[in-house]
Formats: C-alpha cells, sequence, structure tokens
C-alpha cells in the first residue's frame, strides 16, 4: 500500500513540476493526434457530406462498409501501415518507418471512418431539413455540400473530437509501426506501456494522468458542443 501511495506521490510530482520528459511525450502525442485529426477531418467531413447528399448505386452497402471500418483493429491496421512502409514494401524508399510521420498515416486510416460515419448521421438529417430549400434555389452539389457542411459545423467539430478521442489513446499501431522509440516516437500510451514493463510506477501513472486528462477534456468538449447544437436548434 505504502508503495502505491509513494507511486502516486511521485506522479504527482512529475506532473506539477512539468518533468522534461513527461513534457516532451505528451508533445509529442499531441502533435501526431492533432495532426492525424486535422487530416482525417478533412478526409471524412467530406466524405460523410457527400454520402449524405449524392445518390448512387451501391450507396447502401458503401455506408454499411464505412460504419463497419468504425470497429477497424487498430493493430491490423499497423501491421498494413508496417508493410507497406518496410524496406521491401512499396513505400519503403521513403524511410518513413519508425518515424512519427508513419504515426499520423496510421491514426488517420483509423480515424478517418468514425469521423466520416458520424459526419454522414449528421449531415444526413440536416439534408432531410433543407433539402427541398437547396433543390428550389438551384444549387450545385458542391454547393449544397458547402452549405451543410457550414451549418452543421458544430456536429462536425464533435465528429472530429471524436476521432482525436479514439486517436489519443491508441497504442496498438502506433507500437508497430513507430517502435517506440525514445525521444523519437514515444507517445502517451506506449510509455505507459513501457514504463509499467519496466516497474517505473511513478512515470506511468504521471503519463496515466495526463492522459485521462486529455480523455476528460474531450469529454467535456463534445458535452458542451452537444448542448450547444440542441440549444441552436430550438
Amino acid at each position: 500500500m505504502n508503495d502505491i501511495l509513494q507511486g502516486l506521490a511521485e506522479a504527482g510530482r512529475l506532473v506539477i513540476t512539468l518533468d522534461p520528459d513527461l513534457a516532451e511525450i505528451t508533445a509529442r502525442s499531441l502533435q501526431v493526434t492533432v495532426t492525424a485529426t486535422v487530416i482525417a477531418s478533412a478526409i471524412g467531413l467530406p466524405l460523410g457530406a457527400w454520402l449524405a447528399v449524392n445518390r448512387f448505386r451501391m450507396r447502401r452497402v458503401v455506408i454499411a462498409l464505412l460504419n463497419a471500418l468504425m470497429g477497424l483493429p487498430p493493430v491490423v491496421v499497423g501491421l498494413i501501415v508496417y508493410i507497406l512502409f518496410s524496406r521491401s514494401g512499396p513505400f519503403g524508399v521513403l524511410g518513413l518507418l519508425f518515424t512519427p510521420t508513419v504515426m499520423i498515416i496510421a491514426q488517420v486510416i483509423i480515424i478517418t471512418p468514425i469521423i466520416a460515419s458520424i459526419a454522414h448521421q449528421a449531415i444526413r438529417e440536416l439534408w432531410a431539413d433543407y433539402h427541398d430549400l437547396l433543390i428550389s434555389l438551384n444549387t450545385t452539389r458542391g454547393q449544397r455540400m458547402r452549405a451543410l457542411l457550414w451549418d452543421g459545423r458544430r456536429a462536425l467539430m464533435t465528429a472530429s473530437l471524436a476521432g482525436f478521442g479514439r486517436a489519443i489513446g491508441e497504442v496498438g499501431a502506433i507500437m508497430i509501426v513507430g517502435g517506440n522509440i525514445d525521444n523519437a516516437t514515444r507517445v502517451l500510451t506506449t510509455a505507459i506501456a513501457l514504463e509499467t514493463g519496466k516497474g517505473n510506477f511513478a512515470l506511468a501513472l504521471a503519463l496515466g494522468f495526463v492522459l485521462i486528462a486529455l480523455a476528460i477534456a474531450v469529454n467535456l468538449a463534445l458535452h458542451m458542443l452537444s448542448r450547444t447544437e440542441r440549444g441552436s436548434r430550438w
């Protein structure tokens, strides 16, 4: 019991004093995850709007596949990305394996279906409300999509934050493609796994506190945005 209390006290000290290792790992985690979220949002939000506005053959199949990809196993994504960017892979010449760049690519693949699916649900509801108006104005499909994306910006921000929350806690794919290299590719989740294995519970707990704080911040932001979105509809 004393060891646990001492570990908690030391973890608190590391957080309060902004331990350099803790700060570096946290900054790298945010850099990778925020970049991946921005890229995935740039892909997923227009994709969700496009699926909501357009009608085409196999549309239901595409939507079902997109929803299924929300549960894509991260370790499988990591394995595929590893093969693609390994020396014998088609993109091995780029030399991106075990770098933050390939970690971003893996996270983009994981969270893009999540963002696109949530965006599709939100835009579909808006399209049902504004369908007749936008058709009567003789707008193009691009104009319809832009109008719906702008009007649903709060709900779409929720989609992006959901993707961020999924990415910040990811460990399997990041461990495979990043290698958990100190001062290079080590992030919060992989560092927690490593420090726990080494028995360095103080640093592992401190990293865990930061990760929990980020998760709480994201959930609070989602809650506030959801309340704002509901309030804007009354």
